[in-house]
């Protein structure tokens, strides 16, 4: 999804950046920086979603906070991020950022609208995680979201016009064959009233990681076509999204928890779980994009196998709401399988002599 030549998104999902490819060896602080950037990819991604399903589950001190105030809050801790870091580029000058912003949002009032679009889609995703997994157990989540994936090829093919290869469409099967089994029912709720419960929680929570997963990929697809097209900062890039992400995410607080706000404030609930979710959501992406120009995508599959293989660990000795089934290894097993092939093949499909 990345380029070291070309400037990308920094929030998006790992499948829709381009692998960096070298023609120079690799030097050993190279090397180094690339296990760390898989150390950095593992310890977030599967940090932030057990962090997030205990948080609507699991803890209970006082009342629960509202998502859509937690949605709010990384976007506002994303703006402020990004600014020190446009701040930090142009030698720590007031005036040097005033102009930036000026010229690159202000002035350029056609591109800025065209990232409502992408911005609006990402804040719908973000609340919807947080329905999925106050649905769903982390691990489940964790592998079922691979179906992103497959929107953002789908998306890549049809907006793009990019071609995939053999292995890689063969993957994307198996990536639909592993989901189908780890979704697959099981007879381990007691009771009829719990397995119904269980059933339509469930629903819910699947619902909500399938829309998850279109909304990613056509925004992710969306935003890169629109990257291609213009040069900007990647920081003020973040500041556009995370502007219109506010707007919409003030929106859908006041349409949706609008009374329960009144009633106790828009910071109900939170806790240092809380702030830790938030924390987590909005720098997360952005510790991530600052070393992902180390890796390449055989290593973020790599991350992506180990942190669902952690999630399904700490759910099940940790949160201890997950009792994996072998269909359910078989289908985290072929995930797994699907993310390492389609990265593999889009990784030697590059040609080094052209980067």
């Amino acid at each position: 999804m990345f380029n070291a030549s070309k400037q990308r998104p920094l929030s998006l999902d790992p499948v829709s950046v381009s692998a960096e490819v070298s023609g120079v060896p690799m030097s050993s602080t190279s090397a180094r920086l690339k296990y760390v950037s898989l150390g950095v990819l593992v310890l977030q991604t599967t940090s932030l979603v057990l962090t997030m399903r205990y948080s609507r589950t699991l803890y209970s001190e006082g009342p629960r906070y509202l998502p859509s105030s937690a949605v709010v809050s990384a976007e506002v801790l994303k703006i402020v991020a990004c600014m020190l870091l446009v701040f930090k580029d142009h030698s720590f000058s007031i005036r040097g950022l005033n102009r930036v912003l000026k010229e690159e949002i202000v002035n350029k009032p056609r591109l800025t609208l065209q990232l409502a679009i992408p911005s609006g889609i990402y804040t719908l995703q973000n609340n919807l995680l947080y329905v999925a997994l106050s649905n769903l157990d982390a691990a489940t989540y964790q592998v079922t979201y691979q179906l992103k994936i497959l929107t953002t090829a789908l998306f890549s093919v049809s907006m793009l016009g990019k071609r995939l290869g053999i292995y890689q469409w063969l993957s994307l099967v198996i990536l639909m064959t592993g989901i189908a089994l780890v979704q697959w029912p099981t007879d381990t709720a007691s009771g009829t009233q719990l397995k119904d419960v269980t059933a339509s929680s469930q629903l819910v929570g699947l619902l909500a990681v399938l829309v998850a997963c279109f909304s990613s990929g056509f925004a992710g697809v969306y935003f890169e076509k629109i990257l291609k097209e213009t040069k900007q900062s990647v920081w003020v890039r973040n500041i556009q999204l995370g502007v219109f992400g506010l707007m919409f995410g003030l929106v859908g607080v006041f349409v949706y928890d609008g009374e329960r706000v009144q009633e106790n404030g828009l910071f109900q609930g939170y806790s240092n779980v809380t702030w830790a979710v938030v924390a987590l959501q909005a720098l997360g992406g952005l510790v991530i994009a600052a070393v992902i120009k180390y890796a390449d995508n055989i290593l973020k599959g790599f991350a992506t196998s180990v942190s669902i293989i952690l999630s399904t660990i700490i759910s099940y000795f940790w949160l201890q709401d997950f009792d994996p089934t072998s269909v359910f290894f078989l289908g985290a097993l072929l995930v797994i399988g699907a993310t390492f092939l389609y990265g593999y093949e889009s990784t030697t499909e590059v040609n080094p002599s052209k980067v």
